[in-house]
């Protein structure tokens, strides 16, 4: 198991880091800081941030921290210039939670705020679990993704279109793949 490290002063310097920004997410890409061990965060399925048990209702807490999420790997974690903390995420550390369309281009928005276009450098992507069921998610930057809500896969589904032998969206001038188009009959 992970080393848990006392966060006071690293919760004070995530926080410094994310408002020290201008418009958008730090550039947590370029930032390479030694790892300082796990902080007990847990990011749910449905996009609840749980800190020691208990869920942070602050939705700008919650967007200052996922301003400076990082992805590396299958590990996900909380950066600032001179630390990096590794936290738990169950799925997909955001959740798409509505889109709109607007000359054929499909933009998600996210539980923390971010808004993403569907294409080549945001793709869409569906996987399916072991009992068949598909989670459908978007990468939202660098690696991290949102899965999208069920209401939105469903308003996908009614705006998708059959390509070859395979049903889809399209969006950014970009063709997604979604579910064999025979499994739809």
């Amino acid at each position: 198991m992970a080393e848990q490290v006392n966060v006071n002063g690293s919760t004070a310097s995530l926080i410094a880091a994310a408002k020290s920004g201008g418009k958008g997410p730090p550039p947590v890409h370029l930032w390479d800081p030694p790892y300082c061990g796990e902080i007990d965060i847990v990011i749910k399925r449905d996009g609840t941030w749980i800190h020691e048990g208990t869920p942070i209702g602050r939705l700008g807490l919650v967007r200052l921290f996922a301003s400076v999420l990082k992805r590396e790997g299958d590990r996900y974690f909380l950066v600032t210039p001179v630390e990096k903390l590794g936290l738990q995420v169950e799925d997909a550390p955001f959740v798409a939670v509505d889109f709109e369309v607007a000359d054929g281009d499909i933009t998600f928005s996210t539980n923390v705020g971010d808004l993403v276009t569907a294409g080549p450098d945001h793709p869409i992507r569906v996987e399916l679990g072991p009992d068949g069921e598909p989670s459908p998610y978007i990468e939202v930057r660098r690696g991290l993704e949102a899965l999208i809500d069920r209401k939105s896969f469903y308003r996908l589904v009614e705006i998708g279109e059959t390509e070859g032998d395979v049903f889809g969206v399209r969006s950014g001038g970009a063709f997604f793949p979604m579910i064999e188009a025979a499994a739809l009959e």
